[in-house]
C-alpha cells in the first residue's frame, strides 16, 4: 500500500494503517467523540452482560463452596461426647414465603467448633443472624417473625457463612437440646454434597438458553461498532484524495472500530465494576449474591478482551466490501439492488440439522452434544437475524403512497433498510428465543412436575407434633385450634398395636395394624364412619391394598385384644400393655387425608381408649386456615414455634415441581432479565445515534416548513415497520425453533398461548424506548443542526 511515494506492506502497514484510524477516531473533533463514545457505550452494554456471563462459573461455585463449608459433618455413627463436639438440630421456617434456615446448637465443651461465618457460638436463648434477617426483624413487616424467633440477637454471621447477601439464617443456643429428642452429635462443618446429574431436557433447556440470551449481545456489539458509517465513509473518501489506496482506507477505517471498541471495553469494564458493587443489594427473581462472587473466568475474560477487537475489525471490514470508497465520494454496490435470499434461508435449516441430529433427550440415559445443540441454536438465530434485512427490504419495496410521515419514513427505509433491520435484529432474535424457550418449557414442565396426592382444598398447612407425651400433644392441638385464622385443626394421635402373646411357628414378627386417635371430625376425614360420638371405634379397610389385609384382621376386629406394647425383636414383649377392640365397633372404609396418606387399622375416638396405653405416640395436624385472615400462615407458624422451634409446618400442595427444573427456570429468568434490559439500554443508544446522523436532514426539513409532529410521526413509523416486521419473524422462527426442540424431547403438544405474550413484551420494550428517543429528537431538529464544523 502507498501513501505519495511510499509503500509499506506486512504487519508494519497494518499497524500505520489502523493508527492512522485511531488518530481519526481521537482527532476528529466533538462529532467525533460523541461518535466515539456512543460506540464506547454500546460496545460496553455488551461487554457489562458478557463480562457477568463469564462470571457465573465462578458464582456458582462460590455460592456452592459456602454452602457445603456450612453443612454439618453428619455420618451413620455419631462421634463420641467430647470438647470437641456439639450437638444439633434443624430449626428451619418460612415467613411470607420466603425460606428462613435455622439451626438450634449447644456445645459439649468449650472447644466445640462454630458454623462458617461464626466467631463465637450463641448461649442458650441467644442466636446470631444474617445481616438480612436483622434487617427483617427489626422493620414493621417482620414483627410477626420477632414473635416467632424468640431469642436474643448477640452477633453476625459473616460472609463465610452466606449464600448471599440477602439469605435469612440464624444460628440459636439451646441448653436442652439432645440426641433423644431429635438432635445430632457432630464434630465439624463441611460436607461436600453430591449434586443429581441434570436430566437431558433440562441441559438442552441451558445450552439453548446460554445461546439465546448472549446472541442479542453480539448482535448489539456488532452494531454498535458501525455507527457513524456514513460520515466516517466520507472522510475514507478525503483520504483517498490524498493518495491512500482502498486497502488503506478499509483499515484505517478498521482501525477507527478498533479504538471505539477498545473505549467500549473499557467503559464496559468501568461500568461491570461499578454494577458489581450494587449487586449485593439486588435480587433477581429471589436471587443475589455477593460482589465478590461476580468474578469472571480468566479465560472467559481474556477471551472477551480479545473477541470484542477482533469482531469490530471483522464487522468493519465486512461493511465495506460493497462499499466502493473514491476520492470524489461513496458509491455502495448495494444501492437499488434487492438483498438476495438464497444464501440466507439455508443457515436456520442447517441449524435445525444439527440439533436435531444430536437424536431424542427424552430419558434420563439420553446424551446430548453441547457443541450441536448450542452450534445449531446459534447458527438458526444468526439466520432469523439474516433474514430481517430482506424481509424489510422486500415489504418496503411494495408500499407506494401514503400520508407524509409514512411516506418519509418509507423512503427512508427504502435507502436505510439495513440500518434499521440492524437495529431490531437483536429484540427480534431476542423474542424468537424466548419463543423457543417458553414453548418447551411448556411441555416439559408436565414431566418434572407430580401429583402428590394432597389436598390443599381441604387443608392447607401439616405439622408432625413433636412430643410424645399424651398430655403435651393435647395441649398442643389446643393451640393449634386457638391460633388466630385457623378455621380447623384435623389431628390425631398414632401409634400401633400388636397381636399379643408369642410369635407363632413360621412367624418372623407378630402381626400389626396402626392405631389412630382422633375425634369425629378428624376421623370423618381419614374413613367414611358415617354416624360418630366420643367413645366409637372403627374399623378401617385399606382399599389401596398397600397393607395385607391378612395382618389387619388379625389384630382389628370387633372383640379382639391387642398389645399397645412395642416389640422388642424378642417375640414377647417384657410388658404387655393389653386392650379389647369393642364388640360394637363397625367396619368402614378408608380415605385418603388431606396430606394423601390412607388411613387402615384402628380409628378410635378419646373416650374409648386411656391414651396413657400408647408407647411414643406420634400426633400430627392438618390445619384449614381462614383465607380471610392476613398472614393466618404466619400464625400458626408461630404457634408451631411456640410449642417446639424445631417444628416444621409444611404448606399442602396439589402440585411438586422438580428442584432441578424450578432452579434452572430462575436461572433463565435472572439471565432474560438482564438480556433485556441490555436490549433496551443498546437500542436507545442505537436510536440516539441514527438520529444524530440525521440531524443535518431534519433541521433542513424544518427549515422548509415541515411540521416538528409529522418529522416525529415519520420516525415513529421508520421503527415500527421493522419492528413488526422483526417479530412477525421472530414468531415464526420461534415457532420453528420450539418445534426441533419438542422433536429432541419427543413432544407433541405445542402451546400457543405462551407466544403471544412475549410478542407483545418485544413490541412494549420497543415503543417505550421509542418514546424515550423523541426528547432527543425535538432538540435535533432545531436550525443550529445546520451548522457545520
Amino acid at each position: 500500500m502507498s501513501v505519495g511515494s511510499r509503500t509499506i506492506t506486512g504487519p508494519r502497514g497494518w499497524g500505520r494503517d489502523l493508527w492512522t484510524g485511531v488518530r481519526f477516531a481521537v482527532g476528529g473533533g466533538r462529532e467525533g467523540w460523541i461518535r466515539t463514545l456512543l460506540t464506547a457505550l454500546g460496545v460496553g452494554l455488551g461487554v457489562v452482560l458478557l463480562l457477568g456471563a463469564a462470571s457465573i462459573p465462578t458464582m456458582m461455585e462460590m455460592r456452592s463452596q459456602r454452602g457445603d463449608a456450612r453443612q454439618p459433618m453428619e455420618s451413620e455413627q455419631s462421634p463420641p461426647r467430647s470438647a470437641a463436639t456439639l450437638v444439633e438440630a434443624r430449626a428451619d421456617t418460612d415467613f411470607r414465603g420466603d425460606p428462613v434456615r435455622g439451626m438450634l446448637l449447644r456445645p459439649d465443651g468449650d472447644r466445640a467448633p462454630a458454623p462458617p461465618g461464626v466467631s463465637t457460638l450463641p448461649g442458650p436463648g441467644e442466636m446470631v443472624v444474617s445481616p438480612a434477617l436483622r434487617g427483617l426483624l427489626g422493620s414493621p413487616e417482620g414483627r410477626l417473625l420477632r414473635e416467632r424467633l424468640r431469642f436474643k440477637d448477640v452477633g453476625t454471621i459473616g460472609q463465610a457463612g452466606l449464600i448471599g447477601p440477602g439469605e435469612l439464617i440464624y444460628y440459636a443456643g439451646s441448653a436442652t437440646l439432645t440426641t433423644d429428642d431429635g438432635g445430632w452429635r457432630i464434630a465439624g462443618f463441611g460436607t461436600r454434597t453430591k449434586s443429581d446429574p441434570m436430566d437431558p431436557m433440562l441441559l438442552v433447556l441451558m445450552i439453548v438458553g446460554c445461546v439465546v440470551m448472549l446472541m442479542p449481545v453480539a448482535i448489539f456489539i456488532a452494531t454498535a461498532v458501525r455507527f457513524g458509517g456514513e460520515r466516517r465513509d466520507r472522510r475514507l473518501a478525503a483520504l483517498r484524495l490524498i493518495g491512500a489506496d482502498a486497502r488503506m482506507t478499509r483499515r484505517t477505517a478498521a482501525g477507527e472500530a478498533l479504538f471505539g471498541a477498545v473505549c467500549g471495553l473499557a467503559v464496559g469494564a468501568v461500568l461491570f465494576l461499578a454494577a458489581r458493587r450494587l449487586v449485593g443489594g439486588v435480587a433477581v427473581w429471589d436471587v443475589n449474591v455477593f460482589p465478590s462472587d461476580m468474578t469472571p473466568v480468566p479465560g472467559l475474560a481474556a477471551l472477551v478482551l480479545l473477541a470484542v477487537p477482533l469482531a469490530a475489525i471483522g464487522v468493519t471490514l465486512f461493511a465495506l466490501r460493497r462499499v466502493s470508497i473514491e476520492p470524489l465520494g461513496v458509491a455502495r454496490e448495494g444501492a437499488g439492488r434487492r438483498r438476495r435470499l438464497w444464501w440466507r434461508l439455508p443457515l436456520p435449516a442447517v441449524g435445525l440439522v444439527l440439533m436435531l441430529f444430536n437424536g431424542t433427550v427424552s430419558g434420563r440415559d439420553a446424551s446430548v452434544n453441547p457443541y450441536l445443540v448450542a452450534g445449531g441454536a446459534t447458527l438458526f438465530l444468526l439466520g432469523v437475524a439474516l433474514l430481517l434485512p430482506w424481509a424489510v427490504d422486500a415489504a418496503m419495496a411494495r408500499l407506494r403512497g401514503g400520508p407524509v410521515p409514512w411516506q418519509l419514513a418509507v423512503r427512508r427505509l427504502q435507502l436505510s433498510g439495513a440500518a434499521a433491520a440492524r437495529a431490531v435484529s437483536g429484540i427480534t432474535v431476542a423474542v424468537a428465543g424466548a419463543i423457543a424457550l417458553q414453548l418447551f418449557f411448556a411441555a416439559i414442565q408436565g414431566d418434572f412436575m407430580k401429583a402428590t396426592g394432597q389436598d390443599a382444598s381441604r387443608a392447607q398447612l401439616h405439622t408432625m407434633l413433636p412430643s410424645h407425651e399424651v398430655g403435651t400433644i393435647r395441649k398442643m392441638i389446643e393451640e393449634f385450634r386457638a391460633t388466630e385464622g385457623v378455621r380447623g385443626v384435623i389431628a390425631s394421635i398414632d401409634s400401633s398395636a400388636s397381636r399379643p402373646g408369642p410369635l407363632r411357628r413360621g412367624e418372623q414378627f407378630r402381626p400389626s395394624t396402626r392405631v389412630t386417635v382422633g375425634d369425629c371430625g378428624s376421623l370423618r376425614e381419614m374413613a367414611h364412619t358415617g354416624p360418630c360420638k366420643d367413645g366409637d371405634v372403627f374399623v378401617a379397610e385399606d382399599g389401596s391394598g398397600s397393607v395385607d389385609a391378612g395382618y389387619i384382621a388379625e389384630t382389628a376386629r370387633p372383640g379382639a385384644t391387642v398389645d399397645l406394647a412395642p416389640d422388642d425383636g424378642s417375640g414377647k414383649p417384657p410388658h404387655p400393655r393389653l386392650w379389647t377392640v369393642p364388640r360394637s365397633a363397625r367396619t368402614v372404609e378408608s380415605r385418603v387425608d388431606p396430606t394423601g396418606q390412607t388411613a387402615f387399622g384402628l380409628l378410635v375416638t378419646p373416650g374409648a381408649l386411656d391414651l396413657r396405653l400408647l408407647d411414643h405416640p406420634m400426633a400430627r395436624a392438618m390445619v384449614r386456615i381462614d383465607p380471610e385472615v392476613p398472614d393466618a400462615v404466619e400464625h400458626v407458624r408461630n404457634t408451631a414455634a411456640r410449642i417446639d422451634p424445631r417444628t416444621k409446618v409444611f404448606a399442602l400442595q396439589n402440585i411438586a415441581r422438580d428442584k432441578q427444573f424450578t432452579s434452572l427456570r430462575t436461572g433463565l429468568l435472572v439471565a432474560a432479565t438482564a438480556t433485556l434490559a441490555l436490549i433496551a439500554a443498546s437500542m436507545l443508544v442505537t436510536m440516539v445515534e441514527q438520529l444524530r446522523e440525521r440531524r443535518r436532514l431534519l433541521s433542513v426539513l424544518v427549515a422548509f416548513g415541515t411540521r416538528r409532529a409529522t418529522l416525529a410521526w415519520s420516525v415513529l413509523w421508520q421503527t415500527a415497520v421493522p419492528v413488526a416486521l422483526g417479530l412477525a419473524l421472530a414468531v415464526a422462527g420461534g415457532a420453528g425453533l420450539g418445534l426441533a426442540l419438542l422433536r429432541m424431547a419427543h413432544k407433541t403438544s405445542f402451546d400457543w398461548s405462551v407466544v403471544w405474550p412475549l410478542t407483545a413484551a418485544g413490541g412494549g420494550l420497543v415503543l417505550v424506548v421509542t418514546l424515550l428517543s423523541l426528547p432527543p429528537l425535538w432538540r435535533m431538529m432545531r436550525p443550529d443542526g445546520l451548522r457545520t464544523e
